[in-house]
Parts: C-alpha cells; sequence; structure tokens
C-alpha cells in the first residue's frame, strides 16, 4: 500500500484529492499540510516542513508559495513530489529542476490524461496546419487565481516546440496594430462554475479547425495525480512529466 501525504489538504483539489485517495484500495492517507485548517479524520500540518510523518510519495495541490518549504521536506526526506499547482515563477521553477537531482519529481499544471493528449494532437496540427493563425482560449471558475491558466502555457509551449518562433499574446486590449502571422492569441475567461476548458483554435483562410478538451469533473485531475505517484515512485531521481508516464 502506497503512503501518501497531501499537501494543500484543505484547499478545492485538495478535498477532491483527499476522497480519491480514501477511495484506492492500494493507497493510504498519512497526513495533510494546508495554511487553512479542517476538521478531517486525519493527522494535520501547517506547512510541510512541520511534518514529522513518513510517506511512499508527496502529491502537492497547495499554492506556488509553499514549494521551497515543501522542497526542503522533499529532499531532506528523500520523497518523491508529484506537484499539480500552477502558476510558478522561473525562480520557482529553477528550484524545482535542481531538487529533482535529488529526488523524483513528477510535474505538469495539469494532470488530466485528456489533456495531455490534446497537447499532442495540437502539437501535430501545427506541424501540419503551420501557416494558420492559431489562438488558445481557456475558460475557469471565477474563483480560479492565476490567468491564463498553466494548462493554456502547456498547449502553447508545445506549439512553440513546433514554431520556434512563435510569440505569445496576452489578449489585445490597447492594441490597434494588426495580428501577426507568427502570434499565438492566449485568452481568458473566468466566470462561473467552469471546471475547465481549453479551445485550441487553428484558422486558415475560409477554414478552421478546433481541437478542444473539457473539464466535467475535478476528480480527472486528481485521479491523474494519483496516477503520476504510482507511476513516480519506480522512478529514480529526475524531472518528469505525462510525456514520460504517457510514453
Amino acid at each position: 500500500m502506497l503512503k501518501v501525504i497531501i499537501n494543500g489538504y484543505s484547499g478545492t483539489m485538495g478535498k477532491v484529492l483527499t476522497k480519491c485517495v480514501n477511495e484506492d484500495k492500494d493507497l493510504q492517507l498519512v497526513c495533510g499540510a494546508s495554511k487553512d485548517e479542517l476538521d478531517v479524520p486525519f493527522k494535520t500540518y501547517h506547512k510541510m516542513s512541520e511534518v514529522e510523518e513518513l510517506a511512499d510519495v508527496i502529491i502537492d495541490f497547495s499554492h506556488h508559495s509553499t514549494i521551497e518549504d515543501t522542497l526542503s521536506y522533499a529532499t531532506k526526506t528523500k520523497t518523491p513530489l508529484v506537484i499539480a499547482t500552477t502558476g510558478f515563477n522561473d525562480e520557482e521553477l529553477g528550484k524545482i529542476k535542481e531538487a529533482s537531482n535529488i529526488i523524483p519529481i513528477f510535474h505538469s499544471s495539469n494532470m488530466s490524461l485528456g489533456v495531455n493528449v490534446l497537447i499532442k494532437l495540437v502539437k501535430e496540427a501545427a506541424k501540419a496546419l503551420n501557416k494558420f493563425d492559431i489562438e488558445i482560449i481557456e475558460k475557469h471558475h471565477n474563483k480560479k487565481l492565476d490567468a491564463p491558466s498553466g494548462t493554456a502555457v502547456m498547449i502553447a509551449n508545445g506549439v512553440k516546440e513546433v514554431l520556434p518562433d512563435s510569440e505569445y499574446v496576452y489578449g489585445r486590449h490597447g492594441r490597434s496594430d494588426k495580428r501577426n502571422s507568427n502570434e499565438i492569441g492566449i485568452h481568458a475567461v473566468r466566470c462561473g462554475t467552469i471546471v475547465g476548458e481549453h479551445t485550441t483554435i487553428f484558422a486558415g483562410h475560409d477554414e478552421v479547425v478546433e481541437i478542444k478538451h473539457t473539464a466535467q469533473s475535478k476528480d480527472i485531475f486528481a485521479k491523474g495525480s494519483i496516477e503520476a505517484a504510482k507511476f513516480l515512485v519506480k522512478q529514480e531521481a529526475g524531472y518528469y512529466n505525462m510525456n514520460n508516464m504517457l510514453g
């Protein structure tokens, strides 16, 4: 049985992950960490550096600002770490990569298996439709903090791997010039209770191709992170993502 620590157990995704972990007969929830306390039937801490227990893997659905503390515990205890948190800056990403020299780290801005297949499809479309205009529209609930979403950035980065001269344009407010052919437009919508929707538009002369993924519940992200945890505990130190797991 795989022993799991959930970092960010009190957040929206943390609660969903707790449910999914408890439903999985191969997993045991050891404890949780979060700045906000909840009345839950397992031991909790305010931050990872206070955790006294040991586990086989940490699944992190907290906040990017806690990453240094999380990495400190994980590297000190040599615990594999699944990072499902978004919003990291370059400095924080650098610390994650550095820590992956010591422990196995799985990092993805979107734990949905479907989204990661979508990114593969987008990259194939970008190769074939390299003269088309490309726009990415992401929609999320009105409580999401970061914009654009980490998934939208993942999609754009996938296109840029294929078309390295691409330039990101985040919305077009205040611009009065025409669209450049190498732009990737990235647009964020925040409203209602939308779990997550990502559409990549390839628009050419008199034809449009759209590749779209819609999340209908948050369970898909929790279950994806659990699959990542089961994959990660079998790996050596290094930096892993969905491409490694999906082959």
